[in-house]
């Protein structure tokens, strides 16, 4: 196959724990040619969706991994598979991408995830589909109505929307120390729309990030759990990351979701699990691929090219 990966730039990976290149190396192995582009390399012309891509080589040496042939202007549709792979922060401008994978679809392209689903799953505001797994939570605006949920529940986490690595995310306790000054800054004084939940103190015990590949669970999850003093688990915030079995709860959630989520067009997402209960839905680019193979010798990334060649 020709596979496509839209990933931010190779310069900036760190090798050693990055999931796309994780999917590279087991798809090299079994023979694949790997293209890379992105989302400012695509262009519409005549109607037709177009990038500037690079065929890659992956070297084996840590610190020069890849050998990269000369840009070309290439259809999306001549690849077998295009593989989204770009971080957020979901701004337009990442918006706009997913119009133009999605006019590319229609041309004969085939994107993973569906780029219509990632549109339609933000990362946040998902989990409030499925409310039987999730903790008590409040999506507004309005500050009178989170310092009502504040007062009910006396412990809670405020995070924006559209954040990403644990970024902006604040507890405020019984004592209410301020709640007003994080309310002002993350609704920008009621001008946008964040997410109050319940705090769930199993955070301690940390994060679970589990992964679902093509409707199927991972039987191990990666929990991301805080350094003293914080209440965000990500590793970008300083987590450190245990692979472990799931839990009943945990497979149950995700045994749940998975087919669901794959009925609308995302062949990998990462489900993050604090305690018993949902708190986000990972559609743009789940990680913790290395983390969990290392600690266990489970192989996710041979698991994912699994279901993307099922599909071809």
């Amino acid at each position: 196959m020709k596979i496509a990966f839209a990933t931010d730039p190779l310069a900036g990976f760190k090798t050693y724990k990055d999931s796309t290149y994780a999917m590279m190396v087991e798809a090299a192995a079994r023979g694949h040619s790997l293209h890379v582009f992105q989302h400012k390399d695509m262009a519409v012309v005549g109607g037709k969706v177009l990038a500037n891509t690079s065929r890659i080589e992956l070297t084996g040496d840590p610190l020069h991994w890849y050998r990269a042939d000369a840009p070309e202007s290439r259809y999306l549709r001549e690849f077998d598979a295009i593989i989204e792979r770009t971080d957020p922060p979901f701004n337009m401008e990442y918006i706009y991408a997913t119009y133009l994978l999605e006019l590319a679809q229609k041309d004969g392209a085939r994107v993973f995830n569906k780029p219509e689903a990632i549109r339609s799953h933000n990362e946040k505001l998902a989990i409030v589909q499925f409310t039987q797994f999730t903790a008590p939570t409040l999506v507004t605006s309005d500050a009178a109505r989170i310092r009502a949920f504040h007062a009910e529940h006396l412990d809670v986490i405020l995070k924006p929307l559209d954040g990403m690595g644990g970024a902006g995310i604040f507890r405020v306790g019984r004592d209410g120390m301020n709640l007003g000054s994080i309310i002002e800054l993350l609704t920008h004084d009621g001008q946008r729309t964040i997410m109050v939940q319940r705090y769930i103190p199993e955070i301690v015990d940390g994060d679970k990030r589990v992964l679902v590949i093509g409707g199927q669970v991972v039987p191990y999850s990666l929990a991301r759990i805080p350094q003293a003093g914080e209440v965000r688990g990500n590793l970008a915030a300083g987590g450190t990351g245990v692979a472990q079995s799931l839990s009943l709860r945990d497979r149950e959630i995700a045994t749940t979701l998975g087919p669901v989520l794959k009925e609308r067009g995302l062949l990998l997402v990462g489900l993050d699990v604090i305690g018993d209960y949902l708190t986000e839905v990972n559609v743009t680019s789940p990680t913790c691929f290395q983390e969990i193979r290392e600690q266990t010798g489970f192989n996710v990334a041979g698991m994912f090219i699994d279901e993307l060649e099922k599909l071809m």
